[in-house]
């Protein structure tokens, strides 16, 4: 009776676990499709005595462009010394070039398009009913190193069988993985090629809410390229994505299927944000989401040579969320927090948990649920030590943990 009951419970709270508000990642697995366009001219001849007249004005025009040309030069050379490229994984000698702010985007755009890519993706999935089958997805990736090293988001590339990249000239690449982070939504990918032009990462830090900003990417998988471009609306947004809480930029730039992955830029060229996500709803527009240039530059090296992050906190325990009044009741508790099943590694024992305390505080973060949980072990690392509060009965109690190694996602 009591396993029937505990059966009942689990799968109602299985049931509850469906998100009422949903931010969409994107996949999109649209065919991919390039237009060009032939532009025509025609030629008009005109009247012998303005023949004279078109020479002198030409003459002048010239030679006040070759002034002009002159000092612009002298002025790009000499903001040219002072650039410095924040992240480029190899030595060579390469700069994407600085654009001057303005209310014309177009000069930033031409300096950072070729900095961003398409990303395809092929995975297999099963079926009970059509066994296995492929299904393609579509993202958005942004060049970090001339040689061909590309960040994206994981939720493009996760499960895929093969990834392939197209450049902004129409070249076409297969790409491997080269590391990945599920929980910070990140993925490292390499194409073979050399000469590429990476992006210079701005300071996400020294944003300001209301600041201009430009996004590149994929649209519906099918308009590789696309721009678009709004104002940061806030600089560090909590959101939920699949359990995972993160820290993001929020823009009102539009975002769509196939964006996820591609380039956040401030109006001076700079890599401020890679996109990944968006509120979806019919009554919700304008509300996109950006990982921060700063979060992804403290473990791009990391997922360079690791393949992943290391030094990811654990406590070493398995756990149940306790969210509200319905499983503080079914176990027996007075308050939410989180309910240690079982105690799996030695660093917790002998830190003094145990099976059935609750865990309400670390250090002077409180814990209210598993997401709580997460996101106050995120800002340590392995081998650190932590003061965490648990209810044991009535009692309130102080146990000193030394955090563990998580080694798989």
């Amino acid at each position: 009776m009591l396993d029937e009951k505990r059966n009942e419970f689990e799968e109602e709270k299985e049931s509850e676990t469906a998100i009422d508000e949903t931010i969409e990642r994107y996949k999109s697995q649209q065919p991919f499709v390039r237009e060009t366009v032939v532009n025509n001219r025609k030629e008009k001849k005109g009247h012998p005595w303005l023949i004279w007249t078109l020479v002198t004005a030409l003459l002048c025009g010239t030679c006040s462009y070759a002034t002009a040309k002159y000092v612009s030069k002298q002025i790009i050379e000499k903001a040219n010394e002072k650039q410095v490229v924040i992240y480029q994984n190899t030595n060579v000698d390469s700069v994407v070039p600085t654009v001057t702010p303005s209310s014309d985007l177009s000069g930033v755009v031409e300096g950072v398009k070729n900095t961003v890519v398409e990303v395809y993706t092929e995975s297999v999935r099963t079926s009970a009913f059509y066994g296995e089958y492929v299904t393609s997805g579509a993202g958005s990736g942004v060049i970090i190193s001339e040689d061909g090293y590309i960040i994206t988001n994981n939720h493009v590339i996760d499960g895929a069988r093969s990834i392939r990249v197209a450049l902004h000239d129409g070249s076409d690449y297969s790409a491997v993985l080269i590391g990945k982070d599920a929980e910070l939504d990140l993925a490292i990918i390499k194409i073979d090629e050399k000469g590429l032009q990476p992006a210079v990462f701005g300071d996400s830090t020294k944003l300001k809410v209301g600041e201009t900003c430009i996004a590149i990417g994929n649209p519906l998988g099918t308009l590789g390229g696309t721009v678009t471009s709004g104002l940061i609306s806030a600089l560090s947004r909590d959101v939920t994505i699949e359990g995972n809480r993160m820290t993001l930029l929020q823009t009102d730039t539009t975002i769509n299927p196939g964006n996820s992955g591609g380039g956040l830029f401030n109006t001076s060229g700079q890599l401020i944000g890679i996109v990944n996500a968006k509120y979806s709803s019919d009554s919700i527009e304008g509300i996109g989401f950006a990982i921060p240039i700063n979060t992804v530059t403290e473990v791009l090296n990391d997922l360079i040579s690791n393949g992943r992050i290391t030094g990811k906190a654990i406590i070493g325990i398995k756990c149940t969320s306790i969210e509200n009044e319905r499983y503080q009741n079914y176990y027996g508790l007075t308050s939410n927090g989180v309910y240690i099943n079982e105690v799996t590694m030695n660093n917790a024992m002998k830190g003094g948990l145990k099976a059935g305390d609750l865990i309400i505080q670390m250090d002077s973060y409180k814990i209210t649920s598993y997401d709580d949980l997460k996101a106050a072990l995120n800002k340590y690392k392995a081998g650190d030590t932590v003061v965490i509060t648990v209810l044991r009965g009535n009692e309130s109690i102080d146990c000193r943990v030394t955090l563990a190694e998580r080694t798989a996602e």
